[in-house]
Formats: C-alpha cells, structure tokens, sequence
C-alpha cells in the first residue's frame, strides 16, 4: 500500500526512482548518504551508488535536494576539522545557469556554509564555451584547458570548494589552482559522488 506521501505527490526518489513515502529521498538512499574523506576532500558516496543525484539537480530542477545534500557535505566538512574562512562552489557556464535556473555546486555550497556558519563567496569564473564534462571521454576530461577558470577577486585563507561530482578530479585541480593564485592558502573539496575514489591524484595537490 502507497503511504500519504506517495498518494498526494506521486513522487518518486531521485535517487533509486522508487514511490516516495516522506519527501525528498527514500530512506534506503538516505542510509547510503555517509561522510567520507579523502586527503583534502570530503564526499557522500560512490558515483555507482549516488550518480542518480547530481543528475536529479542538474536535469531536473530539485533544489531542495541539493540544499538537504549540502547539509550533509557540512557534517563532513565538521568530522574533518579543517579550520576554514569561506566556501565556495565550481563555477558553470552562464548559459547552462540560464538553462538549469541555478548552479547545482553552488546551491550545494551555499548550503553548506549556512550550516558551516561560513561565508559563501563566488570567488571564481569559469571561461570558454566548451562542451560539458559529462560529455567527454575520461581523456577528454584530463585534458581540460589550464585556463578554464579564473578567479573574480583575492581571497585570503583556507577555503572550501564545491561540486556535485568528482571524475577524474581535473576541473577540481584547475579550480583549486585558480583558487590558490587568487591568494587562498589551502583549498579543501566537497562532492556529492566521486567516481573512482582510489585513482584520483589527491596527492599531487
């Protein structure tokens, strides 16, 4: 028998497409939502086990998703200790922001800091007008251009940034680097997924 949710909304969970029966997600895909860390790098899950949810933001409009998702990154940005001055978020193209209504990272950002009791700055801007990541090849994705971002302003101290899915780790790299140039003295990520936690080169930042 469908429960009250279910019957009012039809909904269905963005992250595994079941009948809701309580808003937002499932308690099946909530159970799966667990802080993890990398060096430097906090994330929720496995891009196997949450990919449905940054496509679910992207795609299909569910903000309230990502400021709930936010929270989460929070409790993992906590459990790590990192002593921050701000967040911020990886910066889309305007016309995808225009297409989409908003940008997923930095709904996920903003979120973020509010439960940080940090400042959310959009400190960087994304420049060319290339294809989406989600459409390159793995290759494709490591050679994105040096100069795809560039920051707007200096900042000062350590920073959080933002996005919904790490891949190969390359546009966080190029971010991170045009973070750094604009003053900050660490950079720590954030992601909902990462898909292939023990090849990225975390090392090497």
């Amino acid at each position: 028998m469908k429960g009250l949710w279910e019957w009012l909304t039809g909904a269905t969970c963005p992250g595994c497409g079941r009948l809701l029966n309580e808003p937002l997600l499932c308690p099946a895909c909530r159970a799966l939502l667990a802080p993890r860390h990398l060096p430097r790098l906090v994330y929720l899950g496995s891009y196997r086990d949450l990919g449905r949810l940054p496509k679910a933001l992207k795609y299909r409009g569910h903000r309230a998703l990502a400021v709930y998702l936010g929270q989460q990154l929070a409790l993992g940005v906590q459990q790590a200790g990192w002593r921050l001055v701000g967040v911020t978020a990886v910066p889309t193209l305007p016309h995808r922001q225009v297409m989409r209504g908003y940008n997923p990272a930095e709904v996920l950002a903003q979120s973020a800091a509010q439960a940080l009791r940090l400042p959310y700055r959009q400190t960087l801007a994304r420049v060319g007008w290339g294809r989406s990541q989600t459409q390159k090849t793995r290759q494709e994705r490591l050679e994105l251009p040096e100069g795809t971002f560039r920051p707007t302003g200096r900042v000062e101290g350590a920073w959080l940034l933002v996005d919904d899915v790490v891949t190969t780790g390359t546009t966080f790299q190029r971010a991170r680097k045009a973070l750094l140039q604009a003053g900050a003295s660490q950079v720590y990520g954030a992601a909902i997924a990462v898909k292939s936690p023990n090849t990225l080169p975390w090392s090497s930042l």
